[in-house]
């Protein structure tokens, strides 16, 4: 009997990322709610990354979203929720994640924030991007 390994691919391709944004204005659009865009970033050969982006992924709602944009880099999409309440729910999982993990050091992850609302003009994938990635660009940090 063979036995085949599926392995989820380091990166998602960019049209998922297009969509999450178009369902991000879509909301603010059509309910006047905002919501937020995470990047959330390790240095560079931080092997427990991938595991806590998976743990994130499962503590995730429904309507919410994750792409994966590099090995040490993803894109979180938290949806019906303005900046401090994104903030307050990265700190449950992250929390979460510490205090479930075998691992005795906690990864430390940098996160930004983005929030979508009504006043947000068009969005462009390299626009959010540069928002969560480029560091004067950033909104915060933890």
């Amino acid at each position: 009997m063979e036995l085949s390994l599926v392995s989820r691919p380091v990166s998602d391709d960019l049209q998922k990322l297009r969509e999450i944004l178009g369902r991000a204005m879509v909301i603010v659009l059509e309910h006047g709610l905002p919501s937020v865009m995470v990047g959330a970033s390790v240095p560079e050969g931080q092997p427990e990354f991938p595991e806590v982006v998976d743990f994130i992924e499962s503590e995730l709602r429904v309507e919410d979203a994750i792409f994966r944009l590099t090995r040490e880099r993803v894109v979180l999409f938290i949806a019906d929720c303005d900046a401090r309440g994104a903030q307050d729910v990265m700190k449950r999982i992250l929390i979460g994640y510490c205090e479930r993990s075998s691992r005795l050091h906690c990864p430390s992850v940098t996160l930004s924030y983005f929030e979508v609302g009504p006043r947000t003009g068009a969005l462009t994938v390299r626009d959010v991007l540069r928002a969560l990635f480029v560091p004067e660009l950033a909104a915060s940090s933890c």
